[in-house]
């Protein structure tokens, strides 16, 4: 049913809900289809109205923006009342907004249990990509990333990651205004897996998170322009595969498992040998073009040309391109930025072998938004680990 837009929307329906007493009622966003019409059935919608239900609260939250039930102007008033005793639709707090002098944005924001994680805006001439977050912290302590160097706190819920998209198109507003001619243009138009935390060990959350972001009725972004990366946890690559089918990064940096173990330690784990071998059949599996590794530049570390052809040499036969990514240094950081004459020799000699192997131009570093330089400043500054779990109640 298509939404009634004569009608008068409440000027602070894109505000945040105040949680209901107790903080029990279920967060609508996130929830999948499914999980959607089970959740409406078990509240006393009447089974045989919740498909009709589901498309059009969907529609309203995912379309349009409208986080106030009141404002769903095509659902009776009875049932309107229903949805607001039953339910939140409730977005993670933006505590801070920063904006680099080169347009990206930056956002801390605040999740449950007092938690911050961070999810960061790229403008670009032809796309508008926006970073976020899949765990509070990280398990991998890349000794290259300054992410890696905080503790996991916890996976992030479904609704956490919807939401970083969510707060995101809030901030720019890219919602549709109803009554307005349509507008194509996507200010978010790429969404990348890329900030803090491994997204392959939060699995199940991320798959269910990238159903809604993907779903044709509401935010809408294609799964070709969704891309996922992973340090390597092989055992769930054909698993994304087959259960998101999105794009594929891995954070390969190093071409022996000597240096690999050093940077990436989840590589003792399942070392290239095994990495690759999952690799080569993602492309087939999810019917994506190709597979990005991602490779940071190290001085004297992994920058020689010696690496460079042993990259080509252990991608062979796999749909790639190389993105060479200059290192974004950080307080107390162990590494240095390879020399740039030095990254654009390596990256002479990935190009002759075939490979795509632009180099990504260094963004948001004058706001700590740059590749590897995401780090919660409450989880780092001012609060311990002890006290947010203490507020969750663990």
């Amino acid at each position: 049913m298509t939404p009634d837009l004569s009608a008068p929307i409440a000027p602070d329906v894109l505000t945040l809900p105040r949680k209901l007493p107790g903080g029990m009622a279920p967060n609508l966003v996130g929830l999948t289809r499914d999980q959607l019409r089970d959740a409406l059935i078990a509240a006393g919608t009447p089974e045989r109205q919740a498909k009709m239900r589901v498309g059009q609260i969907w529609q309203w939250i995912y379309h349009w923006g409208i986080r106030d039930f009141t404002a769903m102007t095509n659902l009776a008033k009875d049932y309107r009342s229903l949805l607001a005793e039953k339910f939140v639709i409730e977005l993670p707090e933006i505590v801070t907004r920063q904006v680099s002098a080169d347009g990206t944005r930056k956002y801390l924001l605040r999740i449950a249990g007092g938690h911050e994680v961070e999810a960061v805006y790229i403008p670009e001439e032809t796309r508008g990509t926006l970073c976020i977050s899949s765990q509070v912290g990280c398990t991998l302590t890349c000794s290259f990333c300054h992410t890696g160097t905080q503790r996991l706190v916890r996976n992030l819920t479904a609704a956490e990651i919807v939401g970083q998209v969510m707060v995101a198109r809030d901030d720019l507003g890219e919602w549709p205004v109803p009554g307005a001619p349509k507008d194509e243009t996507r200010l978010i138009s790429n969404v990348v897996l890329m900030g803090m935390g491994e997204p392959l060990y939060n699995f199940e959350n991320v798959r269910d998170a990238m159903k809604v972001v993907t779903d044709g009725e509401g935010i809408s972004i294609s799964r070709r322009r969704i891309t996922l990366s992973t340090s390597g946890v092989v055992p769930e690559i054909a698993r994304t595969a087959e259960e998101i089918g999105c794009l594929l990064a891995v954070s390969f940096h190093a071409t022996t498992d000597e240096v690999r173990d050093r940077l990436v330690p989840v590589n003792r784990k399942w070392n290239l040998e095994a990495l690759l071998a999952a690799l080569r059949d993602y492309p087939r599996l999810s019917n994506s073009e190709r597979i990005t590794f991602e490779y940071v530049m190290l001085k004297g570390v992994n920058d020689s040309d010696a690496d460079a052809r042993r990259l080509v040499k252990l991608i062979a036969g796999i749909p790639a391109k190389i993105n060479l990514i200059p290192f974004n240094e950080w307080p107390g950081a162990p590494y240095e930025r390879s020399d740039w004459e030095r990254i654009e020799a390596f990256a002479d000699i990935i190009y002759k072998a075939g490979y795509a192997s632009p180099i990504r131009t260094p963004r948001g570093e004058d706001i700590m938004a740059a590749c590897g330089q995401l780090k919660s400043a409450t989880e780092r500054q001012r609060r311990s680990r002890a006290e947010i779990v203490a507020d969750d109640g663990l």
